[in-house]
């Protein structure tokens, strides 16, 4: 039987990345590495580092195969996904069939946790279900951005007896977010924190968080939204591609 290991690689330190996860890595004879284009190439580089850093037990190989893209544009936002995950589960059936024997241990490394914004488990999921492709896997937790942020912020993410929420930055600008105490906000490409200006709240920005590129803003989001913006466009500009996430939350009674 072939086995799949999903392992979180954490938000972009090397130091993020788990024992756990270390020793899943050297059960490994072929590492799968997606490839999202020139711009991203500094997260293929992230995973290679960290597999010659950690891998130290066994001989293994990196088999690279491209992402495809969701389309954009004036198109349904549910409809496009539903059609890249379709697109992403034969570039992984073929992967699989093609490029691991029985027997052997294969891995997808997810960028912080498997369980968090990220399509890999659905898709092995649909793989099994289908016949497409037979394996075990197992999943491996990573450190994610939001806890990351947290961190480098050094603020707890939810206060006593109060909720949080862990949303996107779309359901943010439809008017979707919940009534939760403190909102943890990812995959904001359209800085939708500009539209809560004026409603008394603090924001803890951060971007490539964990890299030597990291950014990090706080402070009352009427006074450093603009400055968000600004700083965010111009890593977007400079690196080709941006990680952030930003918590909010009214200030403390």
């Amino acid at each position: 039987m072939k086995t799949l290991l999903v392992i979180g690689i954490g938000a972009g330190n090397p130091d993020y990345i788990t024992i756990q996860a270390i020793k899943a890595l050297n059960r490994c004879d072929v590492v799968f590495l997606m490839d999202k284009g020139p711009s991203k190439d500094s997260l293929i580089d992230l995973r290679r580092q960290l597999c010659e850093r950690y891998i130290t037990e066994r001989p293994y190989r990196f088999v690279e195969a491209q992402t495809p893209e969701r389309q954009r544009g004036d198109v349904d936002y549910q409809a496009s996904v539903q059609a890249l995950n379709r697109d992403k589960q034969q570039v992984f059936e073929r992967l699989i069939n093609q490029e691991l024997a029985e027997g052997q241990t294969g891995a997808f490394l997810a960028w912080g946790d498997p369980a968090l914004y990220d399509s890999t488990l659905r898709i092995l999921q649909q793989i099994l279900a289908s016949g497409a492709a037979h394996f075990e896997y197992q999943v491996i937790p990573g450190i994610t951005s939001v806890q990351a942020l947290a961190a480098q912020h050094k603020v707890p993410l939810n206060r006593i007896g109060r909720s949080l929420e862990i949303t996107t930055g779309r359901r943010l600008a439809a008017g979707q977010g919940g009534d939760a105490d403190t909102q943890v906000v990812m995959l904001d490409a359209e800085d939708s924190y500009r539209q809560l200006r004026s409603q008394d709240l603090d924001i803890y920005w951060g971007a490539y968080l964990g890299t030597a590129d990291e950014i990090l803003i706080s402070g009352r989001l009427d006074d450093v939204a603009d400055e968000i913006r600004r700083v965010r466009l111009e890593a977007r500009q400079a690196h080709g591609w941006i990680m952030d996430t930003y918590l909010l939350r009214k200030p403390e009674d």
